[in-house]
């Protein structure tokens, strides 16, 4: 849901200072809102709730390395949306974990409209390729953009077939890098007919870990993923589980059981996934889909209106700091579970988790999950 205005230029600044600040991932941002009003003053607060987690010394992202990444943002004809405003998509921003900016390339209308996602086998065979791309074009043609990740094989060929409509790559580095370089021409016609979209800063290179984040806004900003071709343990059955955790439709494209690269999608389909041979399989299966209302219910917390909850004393906090630690453990847990293992409200178990990730005490990991570092 968009803000009633948009984020104004110091506002974005600060945003985008608290979000690159240590041990501030999109969960903790939101509860930094949700507790101080506005990023401002949550910057404010950063400090002392990381000393109270555990850790002293902590510093914010310097005000000067943040006007660097927006004047490099800028240089590369791209800009960044922040959660909320008009051009965020709608159905990313109602993730717990949505990317409180993002950066855009190209055409921003393309984020108004049905977006589905398509991931599959980087080592690809011919005819999973030729069947990715031509399902693209189906997809395009009855409405649809198809949203995919840069990779070779079959992402490639996804945003090949849905070029004329409309394509997004979402990508695991800064929206200005091509990964793989093989694919820069295929970069370079996204980015100026479809649209390149990243979470990560202008200029970084990705790495292994951060490919997973960038599943999640794949299959979060689309009402279904199709997987084309996957082993059994692959990057594109962690999109299908993000899809399905989040709420939305997965589909998976049968193959030989000969194939190892068809193991994946065959198993997808035994624990449920819609078996896709055509696009009509696609068009009479999905769910209807709408904003729910969860992004503007949080966005009213936010800001001058917002009430701040009441602070604990001190014998609370460490009371409740012992009590959480004590229950966590390398194995990652849901916060209900520390609810039912902790006699705590939910508003001191929150505080505690924002104090001891802020000191790199804890993890949090996708589905909601938190574990000790």
């Amino acid at each position: 849901m968009a803000l009633s205005t948009e984020l104004n230029p110091q506002e974005r600044l600060d945003w985008l200072r608290l979000i690159r600040s240590d041990n501030v991932g999109p969960v903790t941002f939101y509860a930094l809102l949700q507790r101080f009003g506005s990023a401002a003053a949550a910057l404010a607060a950063l400090p002392d709730l990381a000393r109270q987690g555990g850790r002293s010394g902590f510093k914010t992202w310097p005000r000067a390395e943040a006007e660097r990444e927006l004047a490099a943002v800028a240089r590369c004809g791209a800009r960044l949306v922040a959660w909320g405003e008009a051009d965020y998509p709608a159905l990313l921003a109602e993730l717990e974990d949505a990317p409180p900016l993002i950066t855009i390339l190209g055409r921003a209308e393309l984020l108004s409209r049905r977006v589905i996602a398509i991931v599959g086998a980087r080592n690809a065979s011919a005819a999973g390729q030729r069947f990715a791309r031509e399902l693209a074009w189906d997809l395009g043609r009855n409405g649809f953009v198809v949203a995919s990740g840069l990779a070779r094989g079959i992402d490639a060929a996804a945003h090949g077939g849905a070029i004329e409509a409309g394509t997004i790559a979402v990508v695991a580095g800064g929206a200005d890098i091509v990964y793989p370089e093989e694919n820069q021409r295929l970069y370079d016609e996204i980015a100026t007919r479809g649209l390149v979209l990243a979470e990560m800063p202008v200029g970084t290179v990705p790495q292994a870990r951060h490919f997973p984040r960038r599943n999640r806004i794949i299959s979060g900003l689309s009402v279904g993923t199709i997987v084309v071709e996957a082993a059994l343990k692959s990057g594109s059955l962690i999109t299908a589980r993000f899809a399905a955790e989040q709420g939305r439709d997965v589909f998976a494209v049968p193959g030989s059981p000969l194939d190892p690269r068809c193991r994946g999608t065959n198993d997808l389909i035994r624990h449920g996934a819609t078996l896709v041979e055509s696009v009509d399989d696609i068009l009479g299966a999905l769910s209807p889909r709408s904003t729910t209302g969860l992004a503007e219910d949080r966005r009213s917390r936010f800001g001058p209106g917002a009430t701040p909850p009441g602070e604990p004393g001190d014998d609370e906090l460490e009371d409740a700091r012992r009590r959480i630690l004590s229950l966590l453990g390398p194995t990652a847990v849901t916060v209900d579970e520390l609810l039912r293992g902790a006699p705590l409200s939910p508003a001191l178990v929150a505080l505690t988790l924002l104090e001891l990730e802020l000191a790199g005490r804890i993890e949090r990991h996708p589905g909601g999950r938190i574990s000790l570092r």
